[in-house]
């Protein structure tokens, strides 16, 4: 395609308001991205807790997998947008993305029996037996020829306290005061091991890496896409951005509602398996939808195909080096706190030295806050990882009456705020600009820092106040109303809307066009810093675990509100410097709004 029909083709944007005012491309991209995030969200919300559950992975061992594996999900697209700049153009680099997820999606779907845990006590080993899944897991022992329940017992406090293993009787009747505790071990006089099914431990991370390759070619360039719908100036860019992550998280919510429930409720495959689907849906509209595109995202000049063999075969040969590093997640989580921060300089000295004027300072900006998001990512990422852990172990999830949800739907609340409040926030921004009140883009994100900070102390708050005791089939846990979970989700919520669509819009805005893809690249590079530093963070959180089931949870609950505070207050301190730093930003725009 010539400069100049790429030319023409914007100039007609301005003219398309097919879907609800914006070009007709934005209604392929939507549907595309929503079910992309369909399958990725759906698999999110049950990752950890089948990495605990289902596989027994400690949780030191399952939050590290995860923030490997979404370090590197959002590290690819790095690559995945200098491929397209280059060579294959957006459309391409997503279709070759697609496929790889739908495959990666449904390798998750083949989980075998699950990994087995034995405990050792005089010298007879014992296989102890989950069943079921998130908060309804459970555990038994076959002892002295009978099922038997398997509890936990703290003795001691602080740092002294022991977890003494319990076989309970529990008389059939749900009261405590009816158990008969036929044997209770203290640690010295029990050995715990884990055996895992080796083949389907690699078809886990197998599917992982096709899922990490997939998104690195498509997670950039479809938003890429989205941005060379509009000519620069076009003032309805914010809000078809805003558009566009409704769909993103219309793609969430639909996937931690079903996903999360099918998993949860009937076995680890239907939810991994649903996902899948989801995934091939994508890549059939994005497919049919191609001629509602009219051009945009394809290369200047003509793809070679061999090129695209190239790149098709680059990313089958990626899957072995990104297998390893989700196996040694240090590896990753060491290389990313180093080079990332390296990255962000040599972007800087690059915007310094390679581009003149507005040009230069508007690029400067536009690094700065992606390195201040990495801030914000690393505190809302959480929900992936001790977040649902805190859900399964540590909230009360009854909405009413009998009725409860599941840990891994808890996910929901995020993108059903999302759903229901980034109109408003659309609409908002809209009419602010009209009467010249719009807050610039470097305020959001201050505000966005304010709000995720302020989502943690809240959590603390509520567990403070409000934590009680409950006996859950013979066992004492320490539960926190569902509230104060939904209070944190609703205030990360309304500080993602700041930031995440604002920021995509900001990237194409202020980036030089000549790199805008690789630009978008540094942004998701930014969550993938955040992730690994949430990871660490999340590592924090790790408690003693048996079958994947947390030992003591007053110890667990303690542990919460210790971390949440302390990475609440550096949200909110963070926020408070980008706001103060606004002004100067907001000037080194140079007009851009």
């Amino acid at each position: 395609m010539s400069d100049t029909a790429s030319a023409d083709g914007a100039a007609s944007s301005a003219s398309d308001t097919s879907f609800f005012g914006h070009p007709k491309g934005l209604a392929v991209l939507f549907f595309a991205e929503m079910w992309e995030r369909f399958s990725f969200y759906g698999m999110r919300a049950l990752l950890v807790l089948y990495l605990t559950q289902h596989f027994l992975f400690s949780d030191n061992e399952s939050q590290g997998i995860y923030a490997a594996y979404a370090s590197l999900v959002y590290l690819m697209p790095l690559i995945g947008g200098f491929i397209a700049d280059r060579y294959l153009g957006p459309r391409k680099a997503v279709l070759i993305g697609a496929a790889f997820l739908v495959l990666g999606h449904f390798g998750m779907a083949f989980e075998g029996s699950g990994s087995k845990q034995y405990v050792t006590v005089g010298g007879v080993e014992r296989e102890i037996i989950g069943e079921g899944r998130g908060e309804n897991r459970r555990l038994f022992i076959d002892y002295e020829g009978d099922r038997r329940s398997v509890g936990f017992e703290a003795v001691g406090e602080g740092e002294a306290a022991e977890t003494y293993i319990q076989i309970v009787d529990h008389k059939g009747t749900p009261e405590r005061a009816d158990d008969e505790v036929l044997a209770s071990v203290p640690p010295a006089e029990y050995q715990l091991d884990t055996k895992r099914e080796a083949p389907f431990v690699s078809i886990l991370f197998l599917s992982l890496s096709l899922i990490t390759v997939g998104v690195g070619f498509l997670k950039a360039n479809i938003s890429t896409i989205v941005g060379a719908l509009y000519e620069p100036t076009d003032p309805r860019r914010d809000s078809g951005f805003t558009i566009f992550y409704m769909g993103i998280n219309l793609g969430s919510l639909l996937a931690t509602i079903l996903c999360a429930w099918l998993g949860t409720e009937f076995g680890w495959a239907y939810g991994f398996g649903l996902a899948g689907f989801g995934m091939l849906a994508g890549l059939i509209t994005f497919i049919v939808g191609k001629p509602w595109l009219e051009g945009r995202g394809e290369p200047k000049t003509p793809v070679k195909i061999s090129w695209e063999a190239i790149t098709w075969i680059g990313g089958a040969v990626a899957l072995m080096p990104i297998y390893f590093l989700l196996r040694n997640d240090a590896i990753v989580s060491t290389a990313l706190t180093f080079g990332a921060p390296a990255i962000f300089v040599g972007m800087l000295i690059y915007a310094l030295t390679a581009f003149k004027a507005e040009e230069r300072s508007r690029m400067i900006v536009a690094i700065l806050l992606t390195a201040f998001s990495v801030v914000f990512w690393m505190l809302f990422e959480q929900a992936g990882s001790s977040l649902t852990l805190y859900a399964s172990r540590n909230s009360d999830l009854t909405v009413f009456g009998d009725f409860k949800l599941t840990a891994a739907s808890t996910n929901f609340f995020n993108p059903a705020l999302i759903v229901l409040l980034a109109p408003v926030f659309a609409w908002g921004w809209t009419a602010l600009e009209k009467r010249g009140l719009n807050p610039p883009v470097p305020v959001k994100f201050g505000l966005a820092l304010l709000q995720v900070g302020l989502g943690f102390l809240v959590l603390v708050w509520g567990a403070n106040a409000f934590a009680a005791e409950k006996e859950v089939d013979g066992q004492t846990v320490v539960l926190v109303p569902l509230l104060w979970l939904f209070l944190a989700y609703l205030l990360h919520t309304t500080g993602e809307i700041c930031l995440s669509p604002v920021g995509l819009s900001m990237i194409t805005k202020l980036s030089a066009p000549k790199v805008v893809g690789l630009m978008m690249g540094v942004w998701f590079l930014s969550s993938s810093l955040a992730h690994t530093l949430a990871g660490i963070i999340a590592k924090q959180t790790s408690s003693e675990t048996v079958g994947g089931v947390v030992v003591d949870s007053a110890k667990q609950l303690q542990t919460y509100t210790e971390v949440f505070q302390s990475i609440g207050l550096i949200g909110i301190g963070v926020g408070v410097l980008v706001l103060v730093l606004s002004p100067f930003l907001t000037k080194g725009m140079a007009g851009v709004k």
